[in-house]
């Protein structure tokens, strides 16, 4: 067997030693092949190494299983045809998807025969005789390959939502806005209670922006008072005001290409909101203490956790400044509606501690169904609080519903507790068997959710090896990875602070 040299030899590390791997390749393989023993010897192979669903076509057919990019790779037997239709295959297998990674299974005398096939991303050749070791690796590296490409193109949409756990439809909905306008220069504005995640938002805009390269740069206009919020937001100049004892930069300078995050807009007093709103019509400024003009060019995007429009009732913000502010409005749903989310958030939060060396620690099904029902008025805040402090007590323990803290004991919870087993352990309850929120519960989703909560936490017990976690999950590799392609889980993925 012989191999076309490309970038990913560069890429693979120990993978290309030639030893099988455990991390799978979830997508279809399309096998193209003409004649009817070599069609099922390559089945017979392909099943044997469990490499994936496959698909088996034929020369005429073949384009049919590829109207939507679901392969990962395909596999041409270059035996079964003229070097003529051989190469029309390869060449619309690249025009249809040209980031499908080829192996060509054929005689050198095929190969040679064949014209730039580089250009037809044929990445691997395979002799009629193929060998276990040498099939695995190269379907490792194609796998590699493919996801490579994959995060290339969707590289920007990933990291976007990365730092945004969580399954259930409001939380998605999050998602679609941030993705249609995080790469305009529109203002936008980002309601919601406090500790739901309008900062994570904001960081994520930014970042997904053409401004990225450029200062992301927050202020807490509630949290400075009334008269420095002034020099604060603009700069002043020496001596502008007892204590200017140097010339200083205000936030808009200090952001000027990047974006200005103004968190809590809802508590900036009135006298402010007339010289901000000047700013966003103008695009200009002065310093404290200085009649020279300076431009600005930043985004601003701001936040708060109060309703805006009444406070425009009461009087006590500018109608007119809403409007410039409100061009693009995201509204953070609170944790209390989207229940379904806290498995998958508590996951999210533990796998955090472990990256950065805090401890860890484990829930039960029953804690966690607790959880779900507890109203969450701090929201992740409140649960990323908890969670830490469920470290600190129980570094490396499981956590059960009585002992979490009692505010957090949902009654009847704890009375679905099963009987202990002889070993000390405990089966796990169906969650059905208790109480489920007042206001309903979208079953499906929750399963789902505590579903991929599990398989993320058996992935990080066993490093990411697929073979290990499904034995925790007492279930077949296969589907294990099916599963994962299901929730969009890879190995080693980053986590983001909330």
């Amino acid at each position: 067997m012989s191999t076309v040299g490309s970038p990913l030899e560069q890429q693979t590390g120990d993978e290309s030693s030639g030893q099988h791997t455990d991390h799978e390749m979830p997508s279809t393989i399309l096998v193209i092949c003409d004649d009817a023993d070599k069609k099922e010897y390559m089945q017979t192979i392909l099943d044997f190494v469990e490499a994936g669903p496959l698909v088996m076509t034929d020369s005429n057919s073949w384009h049919e299983h590829l109207k939507t990019p679901s392969s990962f790779l395909a596999v041409v037997q270059g035996d079964c045809n003229t070097p003529e239709v051989l190469g029309e295959v390869l060449e619309g297998v690249n025009k249809l998807d040209p980031d499908l990674p080829v192996i060509l299974v054929a005689k050198k005398s095929i190969r040679n025969s064949l014209t730039n096939e580089q250009a037809y991303h044929v990445l691997y050749h395979l002799d009629d005789e193929i060998h276990y070791d040498e099939l695995t690796s190269i379907l490792n590296k194609c796998r590699i390959y493919r996801e490579s490409r994959r995060e290339v193109i969707n590289s920007q949409s990933e990291r976007l939502f990365r730092s945004l756990a969580g399954n259930s439809k409001s939380i998605q909905h999050v998602r679609t806005l941030m993705e249609q306008v995080a790469g305009s220069d529109a203002n936008v504005l980002i309601l919601g209670e406090s500790g739901t995640g309008k900062e994570v938002v904001a960081r994520n805009l930014h970042y997904h922006s053409s401004r990225r390269e450029k200062p992301f740069v927050p202020i807490n206009c509630g949290a400075i008072p009334p008269d420095l919020l002034e020099s604060e937001l603009f700069g002043h100049e020496k001596g502008a005001f007892t204590g200017a004892i140097t010339t200083r930069q205000g936030r808009f300078e200090l952001a000027e290409g990047g974006s200005l995050f103004l968190d809590e807009i809802g508590d900036m007093p009135l006298s402010m909101q007339v010289k901000l709103l000047r700013v966003l019509q103008e695009r200009t400024f002065e310093r404290v203490g200085s009649n020279k003009s300076i431009k600005t060019n930043v985004r601003i995007i701001a936040a708060t956790h109060r309703n805006l429009e009444d406070l425009i009732k009461q009087g006590t913000f500018r109608e007119d400044l809403y409007y410039r502010l409100n061009v693009f409005p995201i509204e953070m749903p609170p944790l209390r509606e989207r229940i379904t989310d806290i498995p998958i958030l508590i996951n999210e939060l533990i796998t955090r501690f472990e990256h950065e060396k805090r401890g860890s620690v484990r829930l039960t099904p029953s804690s966690v169904l607790s959880l779900s029902q507890y109203p969450w008025l701090g929201n992740v805040r409140e649960l990323a609080n908890l969670i830490e402090r469920l470290v600190i007590m129980f570094p490396y323990g499981v956590v059960d519903v009585t002992d979490l803290p009692e505010k957090f004991r949902i009654p009847g919870v704890e009375a679905a507790m099963p009987p202990e087993m002889d070993d000390g352990q405990s089966y796990n309850s169906p969650p059905g068997m208790s109480r489920i929120p007042k206001d309903g519960l979208d079953l499906k989703e929750y399963m789902s959710n505590l579903e991929c909560s599990y398989i993320k936490q058996s992935l990080d017990e066993s490093r990411g090896v697929v073979a290990h976690a499904a034995k925790l999950l007492r279930m077949r590799r296969t589907t294990l990875v099916e599963k994962m392609r299901k929730y969009g889980l890879q190995r080693n993925e980053d986590t983001t602070n909330f």
